[in-house]
């Protein structure tokens, strides 16, 4: 009992520094529709991608993005690519959320500023060289690019543009011209194509060259652009959202509110109907709030409008595990004739229940978690996170509280404390 004491005590000295620390040194990390900024969401069209090469490729993507972005300051962005569907009916979407950036004529340059560069070879077949469609991809684009420079050459009054690929592309790119001597490679910026030099002999250099009629300006912002990256597959808009900084701290109030609410019912329904299990029960609550806030700010994890649904429906399900708990005290204290078996006996026989339930409400989330959109993994992850962590606070916190007050022979005193309802 003593032991139990002194635990309980350091439990509260250690929810309460916890508590102290986020409140002084708590940063938490905000969503977009709590901050402001702007959502944009773009389908990757993956038709001419390998199955087998279109995760990387929507990685390369999610790089090549994040590059661009980075470029232009913006602090903090979010960018991820989702896949939803299965097989080939599957769509693959990059999800961009840029903080502080409203105006969406901007955001949206900052993601279209680099063409998309591909090297074709000729159609078996064919002699017209100055279209595109006489052209096929030959799998080597933007996304192997390395450097790309302007030269200027004494043969020619126009600059052109000098690239040199990666490992992985100069291989392609040796490939292509070996298969293709005395025929001509397209070169296509945007779907345009823009130059096809014949090829003289094989290139095993990992260099080619882009000539054409730019400008000097053209040909350095050409260059410039392209060594932000081009992207390895086409992306087309399909979602925009700007969420206003007034709107998304409107947005923050009205969660902070509703959870303070919903907390203060709760704990006065606690106390109120299960008396001193009620209100340990909304010290072990407490407790739970201060931990998550803990785990919010320690693991970065970004709190959204939905996330913040989730972590108040976790609220909830931690609450519950104590009701199953004290409902089946209320049981015990009728068949045994002291307070601190019938805690013992309410703890192991609801826990199988409490068990059961939190199990598949995890299970749900992680499916929510997997399949679901970004605004959806984030109320998954809070609730999982919630879930997690009430089943701690819920058996082993309120436990030790109350078997630090539990002890000795039932009578009318501790029917009434430990009793709950109308009647003891």
């Amino acid at each position: 009992m003593k032991g139990g004491k002194l635990l309980s005590f350091v439990i509260i000295l250690l929810a309460v520094a916890v508590g102290y620390y986020v409140y002084a040194y708590g940063d938490f990390k905000l969503g977009l529709d709590l901050s402001g900024g702007s959502h944009l969401v773009y389908e990757a069209d993956t038709t001419n991608v390998p199955a087998g090469d279109i995760k990387e490729a929507m990685s390369s993507l999610r790089e090549v993005i994040d590059r661009r972005i980075n470029a232009f300051g913006v602090a903090e962005p979010i960018i991820q690519v989702e896949q939803s569907g299965l097989g080939q009916d599957a769509k693959h979407r990059l999800i961009v959320e840029l903080p502080g950036v409203t105006d969406l004529k901007e955001a949206l340059k900052l993601i279209n500023v680099t063409p998309q560069l591909e090297f074709l070879v000729l159609q078996d077949g064919t002699t017209d060289i100055s279209a595109t469609s006489s052209f096929v991809s030959s799998g080597l684009s933007g996304r192997f690019l390395e450097r790309a420079t302007v030269e200027f050459s004494s043969q020619s009054i126009n600059p052109s543009i000098s690239l040199r690929f990666n490992d992985e592309g100069s291989k392609l790119f040796a490939k292509i011209t070996t298969e293709n001597v005395g025929r001509p490679v397209g070169i296509s910026l945007d779907g345009q194509l823009i130059s096809a030099p014949i090829v003289r002999d094989a290139i095993t250099s990992g260099q080619a060259e882009i000539s054409g009629q730019f400008t000097v300006d053209e040909a350095r912002e050409l260059a410039r652009n392209l060594n932000l990256g081009a992207l390895p597959v086409p992306i087309s808009l399909i979602s925009t959202e700007t969420i206003g900084p007034s709107l998304g701290a409107e947005a923050l109030d009205h969660g902070l509110r509703a959870g303070l609410i919903g907390l203060v019912i709760v704990a006065l329904f606690m106390v109120i109907w299960y008396r001193l299990p009620g209100l340990l029960s909304v010290i072990s609550l407490a407790i739970y709030v201060v931990l998550m806030l803990a785990i919010f700010e320690l693991f970065g994890v970004t709190l959204t409008a939905a996330g913040i649904a989730g972590f108040i429906l976790s609220v909830g399900m931690a609450v519950d595990a104590n009701i199953l708990i004290f409902a089946r005290l209320k049981e015990e204290m009728k068949h045994t004739d002291n307070v601190h078996d019938a805690l013992g006996h309410a703890f192991s026989r609801a826990w199988l229940s409490i068990r059961d339930s939190n199990l598949s409400s995890i299970i749900t989330a992680l499916i929510l978690f997997w399949f679901g959109t970004s605004l959806v993994k984030g109320f998954a992850l809070t609730l999982t996170i919630g879930v997690l962590v009430s089943m701690l606070t819920a058996i082993s916190i309120t436990r030790t509280f109350l078997k630090s007050v539990g002890g000795g022979k039932i009578n009318k005193l501790s029917r009434f404390f430990f009793g709950s309802g109308l009647s003891n």
